[in-house]
């Protein structure tokens, strides 16, 4: 995450221990930077970054392109301090943002065409683009990552198993890119499809040990497709700074309500992983390539369409697989306090549908991008 101190890191092992005490929860959010009168993506971080109160700027960091921007709340045991953190930082961050004269938006990629901002000047970020090319997507890809503390790696490990099979259907929930270059792509990730241009991008493995884990992280490095480990860009995986779980499926959420839904969902996931492996379940290993065409699936449809059962291979309605999720998490949610807000934010995200499908009403009203960019920007300050 972007400040743990270690002290807090001690934290999340005390909170994570043994799989029975309540687990920690922090979330990760990228931002476009764009121009308030066309849409565009600007390279304004730095001037961004000037404007961002000093007692913040630990909480905030420059991303891959100039365009793009990140926050990183602390973490938590009460959904309730998440909130108020990822809402002050949203909204402080909108406020540097409007000093410098652009506008922050939770958006998975840019929706309006317009040149591709350059990549920040950082050495590292040098060798990728020497390395690789050609893969840096359009006008900045959004994501959102959640770290969840973990005991140990050997039981992070049997945690990424049991969680893979769920992935998908919270890859639907965050779903918030439907434009690209001014038009409609046809899905409601764009930022999912660009993103997978990177070879190191994929559902994770289903691992042997943490010895496995480990192994393929040196073979990959050596093969040329990652740099580094920061290079592993599983769906889920373990972090390489922090005692935690990191999921890493999604588009940036266009509310906090949206983040703190998934934030609460993802912990629960893992809480229940924890739950299996300490009673002797064994995980389910999913076959890749069903694991591959259910994250595609909920790239193309979202939460408005159908996703794949991967007990089946059969295609239900993206809700009914959302529904069966929750019936599933629901002794962690109610042991973590959180199934009355998982609640109420799951009746909202009924009412006003996907970030891509509120994106898509917007343009269905108006006809203007421009419009959908304002909208976004209202929804991220919140």
């Amino acid at each position: 995450m972007v400040t743990m101190s270690g002290s807090v890191a001690e934290r999340e092992r005390s909170a994570a221990s043994g799989g029975t005490d309540l687990l920690t929860v922090g979330v990760e959010e990228e931002f476009l930077l764009a121009d308030p009168h066309t849409g565009t993506a600007v390279p304004a971080v730095d001037l961004v970054m000037e404007q961002v109160p000093a007692e913040l700027r630990g909480q905030v960091e420059r991303e891959f392109q100039t365009s793009q921007i990140e926050i990183g709340s602390p973490p938590g045991l009460d959904l309730s301090s998440i909130r108020h953190s990822l809402s002050m930082l949203r909204a402080e961050l909108a406020d540097a943002a409007e000093r410098a004269g652009v506008r922050l938006l939770a958006i998975g990629t840019g929706p309006v065409d317009g040149p591709v901002p350059p990549v920040v000047d950082k050495p590292r970020f040098d060798r990728m683009i020497e390395r690789f090319r050609l893969l840096v997507p359009g006008p900045g890809n959004n994501g959102m990552h959640i770290h969840v503390g973990i005991p140990d790696p050997d039981t992070g490990v049997q945690v990424l198993n049991h969680v893979r099979p769920w992935l998908p259907i919270l890859h639907a929930v965050t779903a918030n890119s439907p434009f690209s270059r001014g038009e409609d792509t046809g899905y409601a990730s764009w930022r999912s499809v660009e993103w997978e241009r990177w070879p190191s991008v994929a559902p994770t493995p289903f691992l042997e040990s943490h010895e496995h884990y480990e192994r393929l992280i040196r073979q990959l490095i050596a093969s040329g497709v990652m740099l580094d480990e920061g290079m592993l860009y599983w769906y889920a995986r373990l972090s390489a700074k922090y005692p935690t779980v990191e999921i890493r499926i999604g588009d940036v959420c266009p509310s906090v309500d949206d983040a703190v839904l998934v934030a609460a969902l993802v912990r629960a996931l893992v809480a229940t992983a924890l739950t299996d492996i300490a009673a002797g379940r064994p995980a389910v290993n999913t076959d890749h390539h069903l694991l591959v065409a259910a994250h595609w699936r909920a790239a193309h449809d979202g939460l408005e369409g159908e996703g794949v059962d991967l007990t089946d291979g059969e295609l239900r309605p993206a809700w009914e697989l959302l529904d069966r999720l929750v019936d599933r998490l629901r002794p962690e949610l109610e042991r973590h306090g959180d199934l009355d807000r998982v609640t109420d934010l799951l009746g909202g995200l009924r009412r006003h549908g996907s970030g891509a499908a509120r994106q898509r009403a917007v343009f269905a009203r108006t006809g203007s991008l421009v419009d959908v960019v304002a909208d976004v920007a209202r929804q991220t300050r919140g």
